[in-house]
């Protein structure tokens, strides 16, 4: 096909679309001019959603109901016909004949467009083909569909589109609606498991003097009234642990982080985090946590700890695999962390490997070459979960030192399916080596890395209070909500991805 014969069509498929805009129009102008302006309607006096009437047909079978949504289909011809509608909880197969409702009346559901909303009146019945199904006596038209849906069938498919009109994504595709109706369904799990654990919600600062709590780049905005910068939070950390500088104990913020970084199948500038702080806890107790608070949501929405994502069966049942560092980078590398004696044996490595960073060669250590050797070569190879533990203390500038080996540090990540779900701490607690840590991070950032962490006076004069010994875990909800969903894309589990305008 031409260019020219596409424009063609195009412009005939605009002009048609626009057409049958006029005619909805107009039968709303004439509902409006014979006194039934739909959205004049306020209320409706429904008594069963479609899932109710489905768990409770035994009792209901006979009697009447009121229920309301989209009409999605009408086949109705002559005097009799079915329609369907949606509501909540799925469809509702509806059946109407002239003889309950009369000729007028059958008239007008007629003249109902798709996407129209309506309330429906009726008896509750099967059909031979034992569909659950309300015979209509009585309608009412609650409001107008004035822009036409996609077809029917096929519902949207592009995906720009798709994030774009989530609206119509949500009314078209049933499988975008459950997707989002168990992500509640997670979040709820993931705060019941917490609550059950005596842990306490808290509500954190989501603006701040400080962009502090984790290597990220903020967003910036200017208070007024204050006349000072403030940025948007990236992290809740700081903020929790003085919550248990405060003797709170067990805390969790579950909320929006924000990050003014690219965009990917796994990253929004705003996206949901939890991060919890237990005191007199470790970094060990926090892999228990995270393993069995994964496995308890995940068996609520699905009823099983095994699950299919992508290619491939995942088992989240507790315990998961666990393995340092240095022990994935020999397994996956062939690199053994443990016989190289200084930084610079570790850069010729680097060198070798053509590994990049954001600062020069000759500024890594070895902790930086062996955490770019896992992100290079191990990290898409941990499908099944797995707790890589024990990170350097060069990249991990809040946590405590590896009890019996200072060059690491007590932290974790969890992957599954190559990718991090979480990051948890035995959390550094010594005000002192918490000053010398920051200092060194002002020096990265002088080295260029404009994401190493900020100094926060206020939580070193909460830390110089004193903190118990502490466990601290964030686990990205987004990113276990696409686990738990089989979705590729993070942003099919935000209902509203940020995109750029259109123009």
């Amino acid at each position: 096909m031409s260019k020219d014969d596409m424009n063609v069509n195009i412009e005939k498929e605009e002009q048609a679309f626009n057409e049958l805009i006029r005619q909805r129009r107009q039968k709303l102008a004439d509902l409006q001019a014979q006194g039934k302006d739909p959205f004049d309607v306020y209320k409706v006096n429904r008594t069963h959603t479609s899932e109710q009437i489905r768990q409770d047909y035994e009792n209901l079978e006979g009697k009447d109901v009121t229920i309301a949504g989209r009409l999605m289909s009408k086949r109705v011809h002559g005097k009799a016909g079915f329609s369907d509608v949606i509501d909540r909880d799925g469809k509702m197969q509806l059946y109407i004949k002239i003889d309950d409702v009369g000729e007028e009346r059958l008239k007008e559901y007629k003249s109902f467009d798709i996407g129209d909303w309506v309330s429906i009146t009726g008896m509750v019945f099967k059909t031979k083909t034992e569909e659950v199904t309300i015979h209509i006596k009585d309608f009412q038209l609650i409001s107008k569909s004035l822009k036409p849906l996609p077809e029917k069938w096929h519902g949207l498919k592009d995906p720009d589109l798709r994030y774009r009109q989530r609206e119509v994504d949500l009314i078209t595709n049933a499988d975008v609606k459950n997707t989002f109706i168990k992500r509640t369904k997670i979040i709820k799990a993931v705060r019941e498991f917490l609550d059950n654990r005596g842990y306490l919600e808290v509500e954190t600062p989501i603006l701040s003097p400080i962009a502090g709590g984790a290597s990220a780049r903020p967003f910036t905005t200017h208070h007024n009234a204050l006349d000072i910068d403030m940025y948007l939070r990236i992290a809740t950390e700081l903020y929790l642990k003085r919550c248990i500088v405060g003797g709170l104990e067990k805390v969790y913020d579950m909320g929006k982080n924000f990050r003014n970084e690219g965009i990917d199948i796994r990253h929004n500038p705003e996206f949901t985090m939890i991060e919890l702080y237990e005191a007199y806890a470790d970094y060990n107790d926090m892999m228990e946590i995270t393993e069995n608070l994964v496995a308890y949501a995940c068996e609520k929405v699905n009823g099983t700890t095994k699950i299919p994502y992508g290619d491939v069966e995942l088992d989240l049942t507790p315990p998961w695999r666990r393995i340092t560092m240095v022990d994935a980078v020999k397994e996956y590398a062939g690199i053994d962390f443990n016989t190289i004696a200084s930084d610079e044996e570790a850069q010729a490595i680097a060198k070798e490997k053509h590994l990049e960073f954001k600062k020069e060669l000759k500024d890594c250590t070895k902790g930086d070459i062996l955490n770019a050797l896992f992100e290079e070569y191990a990290e898409a190879n941990l499908i099944q979960p797995t707790f890589v533990l024990d990170y350097p203390v060069e990249i991990s500038p809040l946590t405590k030192k590896k009890r019996g080996n200072p060059a690491f540090t007590e932290r974790f990540e969890g992957f599954i399916y190559g990718r991090e779900l979480c990051n948890a701490y035995s959390e550094l607690n010594d005000p002192i080596v918490q000053r010398e840590r920051f200092n060194q991070q002002a020096k990265e950032r002088e080295l260029g890395d404009d994401e190493a962490y900020v100094i926060d006076e206020e939580f070193m004069g909460a830390l110089e209070t004193g903190m118990p010994p502490t466990g601290g875990l964030g686990i990205g909800i987004d990113r276990l909500i696409m686990l738990l969903t089989n979705s590729v894309s993070i942003r099919d589990v935000l209902l509203f991805p940020t995109m750029k305008p259109q123009q």
